[in-house]
């Protein structure tokens, strides 16, 4: 199976209007950006992103909010994008705001064929209004679906043509469990090497996982939040 493509606009092809796509990325470290905007690009519509946050305004995901592209987003943390708080408060755009623990093993549940679980985190607050809430050994727990989704979009820093990847650093956030829990994996790496460069040991999301793989060129290298001095 040949899973490398030429570019991000080839490797997004297939995604429609209405898609539930994953996307990796802590802030702005890890985020997909070549295939965000590729994504920017085709113009699809009606998008389910689940994202750990909604980027920043004019960066990741935020290109696709500014765009109108976002229909509803599942998050844990929403705080950096101006846009998407407008959109939020004006009622523009669906919003599942999940504790980040949970969010976390939702999508590694997901990845994992675990339909559900039960979890102490949220009893008692907005986050378990609707969900089943049962006792064990005298404690609450929240009922949680599993998330997973149509593609998952992952951010690399070295990748085989196998579809084996090794994350750098703090890149090694949700891009890891996300690739297990989506129906197609595509995954941009900074560095695309030969069969057998990968030492076994050191692959972090095994091919098996990944559908397209595709090199990316010319990252930029985002600042969340700039601190200087006075």
């Amino acid at each position: 199976m040949q899973k490398v493509v030429q570019d991000a606009d080839t490797a997004v092809a297939t995604v429609n209007d209405g898609a539930t796509i994953m996307m990796g990325g802590f802030g702005v470290c890890g985020v997909p950006e070549h295939l965000i905007g590729a994504l920017h690009r085709k113009g699809v519509r009606d998008l389910t992103i689940v994202s750990n946050n909604a980027g920043v305004d004019g960066h990741g995901v935020g290109l696709l909010l500014k765009a109108r592209q976002i229909r509803k987003m599942i998050s844990t943390y929403v705080g950096e994008n101006k846009e998407f708080e407008r959109q939020f408060l004006s009622g523009e755009i669906d919003v599942e705001l999940v504790p980040q623990g949970t969010f976390s093993e939702r999508i590694r549940a997901g990845g994992a064929g675990i339909p559900a679980f039960f979890t102490p985190t949220g009893v008692g607050t907005v986050v378990a209004e609707g969900k089943e809430v049962r006792e064990y050994d005298g404690r609450l727990y929240v009922l949680e679906r599993a998330l997973t989704a149509d593609f998952a979009f992952v951010k690399a820093h070295t990748g085989d043509p196998a579809g084996n990847l090794v994350y750098r650093r703090t890149t090694r956030n949700f891009n890891p469990m996300m690739a297990t829990a989506a129906r197609t994996t595509i995954a941009e790496v900074e560095h695309l090497v030969a069969a057998g460069e990968i030492v076994p040991d050191h692959v972090h999301t095994p091919g098996i996982f990944v559908q397209r793989i595709l090199q990316g060129t010319a990252y930029s290298r985002k600042i969340e939040k700039r601190t200087v001095r006075a």
